[in-house]
This record gives C-alpha cells, structure tokens and sequence, in this order.
C-alpha cells in the first residue's frame, strides 16, 4: 500500500472521522449514567440565578464592537508581516497612529449631537 495516501485530505477526513465516531462509541459506553436535572439544560450562569434582565441590545452597538474586533485584528496581522529592519519602523509607527485613532472613534461612539 502506498503510505502517501493516507496524507491526502478526503483520506484523512475519513480516518479522524472513524477515530472520533470509535472514541463518541467507546466512552459514551463507559460513562457514568447520572441522574437527569431539570437545571441541567438551563445556560451556565457560574452558579447564580440570575433574574431575568430588560436590556435590549442594539445591532449598532454590536457593529461597532465587530468592527473595532476586525480593525485591530488586521492591524495585528499587518504588524506582524513588517520586516524587522530599520527603515520600516516608521511605517509601523504611522499605520499604529491611524489604527489608534480608528479605535479610539469606534469606542467613543457618536456624540450626542450626531445622535439626533
């Protein structure tokens, strides 16, 4: 048998597959049966029960956090692909003023004037 075939990928998806269905198989038969809660299916609240909240979340506030995740994100990948020489450290000092200035407009928000 060729040993290269094994490294193609529709291949190898077929073994990880078989090795996670024999693994799910293998311990969903060797675990513990627990008794079944009615808190069980209820979403992690570390602990507390907390009273249900009023608070609506707008989809402007999530765009702006999206937006501001995605803008450092690729400011942290264009840094990091910068050559280490010299001559290229003020280009990183530049793109850091502009990325400075696009979060710190994101995080602001708009004024109370521009609300209206």
């Amino acid at each position: 048998m060729n040993p290269t075939i094994l490294l193609r990928p529709p291949v190898a998806f077929a073994l990880f597959l078989l090795l996670l269905a024999l693994f799910f198989f293998f311990f969903q038969r060797h675990a513990a049966n627990g008794p079944d809660h009615a808190a069980k299916y209820l979403p992690y609240s570390s602990g507390q029960n907390l009273p249900p909240t009023e608070v609506r979340l707008s989809y402007q506030e999530f765009f702006h956090l999206g937006l501001l995740f995605g803008v450092v994100h690729v400011a942290a990948l264009v840094l990091s692909l910068l050559p280490s020489q010299m001559e290229t450290y003020q280009i990183g000092i530049f793109y850091l003023m502009g990325i400075s200035i696009s979060a710190y407009v994101l995080v602001r928000g708009p004024s109370k004037r521009d609300r209206r």
